[in-house]
């Protein structure tokens, strides 16, 4: 019954809106201001003891608000953006110069179309360490391109924290079966 009154109250809370920076891009108190090297973002994630996820966004996209306001508001999900992942965020039509791994330096937008990025939000996760001559996309660890809803959302996330890339379960088996676990809601 106790799980029957917190997916009602969940249902029917109301969508928190989110707030939206000068660029259009969404603001979150998770998201980190950096340079956009990412080499610095990789070290500085992992000195906090975090994984370093990349969000590609971009200004007036219905999926990007629809995660910032029903998905990453969700507190399990929220404590995890603050504790566990150094968030940073990149604008898909974007101007600011990003260094890569690589050592590449590009505008945004010239850096998501060298990636192959196609959708936003796109989210990339990565491992704790990457090779110098990778790229950004091939570094990833795992990539979420497109908006989920929660469970898809947290469980992607746990996954990666768990380092279930590196395993014999890939992440549909094990979503199936922590979306199980969580009783199917």
């Amino acid at each position: 019954m106790k799980k029957l009154i917190a997916a009602l109250m969940v249902l029917c809370a109301p969508a928190v809106a989110a707030t939206v920076g000068d660029d259009g891009l969404h603001d979150a108190p998770w998201i980190n201001e950096t340079f956009l090297d990412l080499r610095e973002d990789l070290q500085t994630a992992n000195d906090e003891g975090k994984r370093l996820l990349l969000m590609i966004e971009q200004r007036g996209c219905i999926y990007c608000t629809r995660m910032h306001e029903e998905v990453y508001v969700v507190p399990e999900i929220e404590a995890m953006l603050t504790d566990d992942f150094y968030v940073i965020q990149i604008n898909m039509f974007g101007d600011l110069e990003v260094t890569d791994f690589d050592g590449t330096v590009l505008p945004e937008k010239d850096m998501v179309r060298r990636w192959g990025a196609l959708f936003t939000p796109t989210l990339i996760f990565y491992p704790e360490s990457v090779d110098a001559d990778q790229s950004g996309m091939g570094a990833a660890a795992v990539t979420m391109p497109g908006a989920f809803g929660r469970w898809t959302t947290q469980n992607l996330m746990t996954w990666v924290l768990e380092k279930g890339y590196l395993g014999e379960e890939n992440f549909q088996k094990y979503h199936a079966r922590m979306f199980e676990n969580q009783g199917g809601n």
